[in-house]
This record gives C-alpha cells, structure tokens and sequence, in this order.
C-alpha cells in the first residue's frame, strides 16, 4: 500500500475540520499521482476514518476478493492508504487520477455494539462535489455484522455492476427499476 495523509494535521483537526479530511496536501496530492495509474477502471482506497481499529481488523479480509478481480483485468491495482480519511478523499482522488470508480474502506464512528465496523463506499465517476446520493454503500462490516471476507465478495460483484451500469448510488438504482 502507498501511504497517504490527509490536510490534518492531528485527529484533533479531524474531529473539528472534516472539510481537512477530504483533501490532500501539494506533497500528498504528487504522491498519488505519481504512484497511481491514471483512468484506472477501480482504484481500491484503505482510509482509518474514525476507527482504525475497524481498519486493523476488517480491511484487509476484505481487499481480498476485491484483488482477484485484478485476475479479471478489472481489479483495483495499487491500494491506496489514507491516514485522517473522510469518504470524501475519495472523490479528491478521482479528480487526480481520473479513475472510473472509487472504492473506499474506511473505519466508522465507534457505536455501541463495536468499534471495529468498516463501510465501503463505492462511486463510478468520482469528483470533488459529487452528491452523497451517487455514493452506493456496504455498511456494518464486522464480525457480528456482515464478515469482512463476505462483504469483500458482495463489493466485487458490486463494482462489477456497477462498471457495466456505468452509475452507482441513486443512479444504480434507477437503473434497476426501469
């Protein structure tokens, strides 16, 4: 994985400023785009959000069988690790990388039942200023929810339907009704 921060400069500016967690430095914003394919089909992004716990535990069980659709010429290539993530960065990577769709993992708010749950957060055509209802999301990642391995599994056939559809979110969605 290539490492990446965000503009925080700590968690306190995490927790304060989210608009510093969805953007990138000078120095991080060349370093993504040196080490990141240009227009690839899926770029696969590990950010810790608001639990790296959720991260350490689930992230990489996950990434799984999203790597073997690289077997299928369609799979993410270089992961991405974002350190102060927002879903967000995401969309600041698309803009540098121009990539077709964007999957992110990212830690969530610790609840109640655990601080260990992760989302995926799937975008065809990722930009900065694309609406949240284009996003389409795999939630409650964890062991008493959805198996990380399992969400892995349901992701890839996501991002594959989403490739063809050509849309994601609300987007995806319409597509289905009509």
């Amino acid at each position: 994985m290539i490492p990446v921060k965000t503009c925080c400069e700590s968690r306190e500016q995490y927790l304060t400023r989210p608009d510093l967690g969805r953007r990138f430095d000078q120095e991080n914003s060349e370093i993504i785009r040196r080490s990141l394919p240009q227009r690839a089909r899926i770029q696969l992004v590990i950010g810790d959000g608001l639990s790296s716990a959720a991260i350490l535990a689930n992230a990489m069980d996950c990434a799984g069988p999203l790597h073997r659709l690289k077997n299928l010429r369609r799979g993410p290539g270089t992961i991405l690790y974002v350190e102060n993530a927002r879903v967000g960065s995401g969309d600041f990577i698309g803009d540098l990388t121009g990539c077709q769709v964007m999957c992110i993992l990212v830690g969530e708010r610790p609840g109640l039942v655990t601080a260990e749950s992760m989302s995926a957060y799937i975008t065809y055509n990722p930009h900065t200023g694309i609406p949240e209802s284009k996003r389409t999301v795999v939630s409650n990642i964890h062991r008493q929810g959805t198996p990380a391995v399992e969400a892995g599994a349901h992701i890839a056939q996501l991002l594959m339907k989403i490739l063809e559809a050509k849309a994601s979110g609300v987007d995806l969605l319409r597509g289905e009704v009509s």
